[in-house]
């Protein structure tokens, strides 16, 4: 199917009191990290059934829906994109991955990161060269940093933990609340499955990461150790 006929199907399930409610929601006022961003008020179990009844739009369509101006069109690309991706053999496999990252700049806001990066970014790279996240961590733009701590959960959740605790270092002083929740998630992810690796990496940093960072990472800890890990910041 072609975009505009998505794009249209999208506009007819908008709710503009939705819509007023999300802009609140992810911070599109003047300074906030989603400053302008546009919604149409549909909420995601909407978007998600919307990802079946359009299978099958080609890739050229689907990056149409991407560079939408509405958010949740974007969301709609991005759980199109996922799904192929999970269907494709590798060659598409290896273009959705490249599409990917050629479209960062409309990957703007954290649910648009964290419901793709890793089923994309980090299903790619699972076995492959990991340069690519290094130079995402590395990045001015905000997403493409969050991008690149987020494609690691695939990682995680495969019970490789080295690149995360790489890109959670990269990233331990980096500036943005976002950025700091995203690595502490990513560090509690990890000592769900492999504790012993997380306080490895806490031991030596846990003192001068952003409080943020720490409380999450630590969130899942029994009330004593995580106590002990705060008060010894003070």
């Amino acid at each position: 199917m072609k975009a505009e006929a998505i794009s249209r199907t999208m506009h007819r399930l908008s709710n503009p009191a939705d819509a007023i409610s999300a802009q609140r929601f992810f911070k599109t006022g003047k300074g906030e990290y989603g400053e302008g961003d546009i919604f149409l008020g549909i909420r995601v179990p909407q978007i998600r059934n919307q990802v079946k009844t359009f299978r099958g739009t080609a890739l050229p369509e689907i990056r149409k829906l991407l560079e939408s101006k509405y958010h949740e069109i974007r969301l709609l690309a991005l759980l199109m994109m996922v799904d192929l991706f999970q269907r494709s053999e590798q060659q598409t496999q290896k273009t959705i991955f490249s599409t990917y990252l050629s479209c960062t700049a409309f990957i703007n806001n954290w649910d648009l990161v964290d419901l793709s990066a890793d089923k994309i970014v980090g299903a790619w790279l699972l076995n492959r060269d990991k340069a690519p996240l290094y130079q995402l961590a590395k990045s001015e733009l905000l997403w493409e940093r969050r991008i690149a701590i987020l494609a690691t959960f695939h990682f995680i959740r495969n019970g490789r933990f080295d690149t995360t605790m790489e890109i959670a270092d990269l990233l331990l002083n980096d500036g943005h609340d976002l950025i700091h929740k995203a690595v502490g998630w990513m560090l509690r992810e990890t000592g769900n499955r492999d504790l012993a690796t997380e306080e490895t990496f806490l031991k030596s940093r846990y003192k001068n990461m952003p409080r943020t960072m720490l409380r999450y990472a630590i969130e899942k800890f029994p009330a004593p150790r995580r106590q002990a890990y705060l008060k010894s910041r003070i």
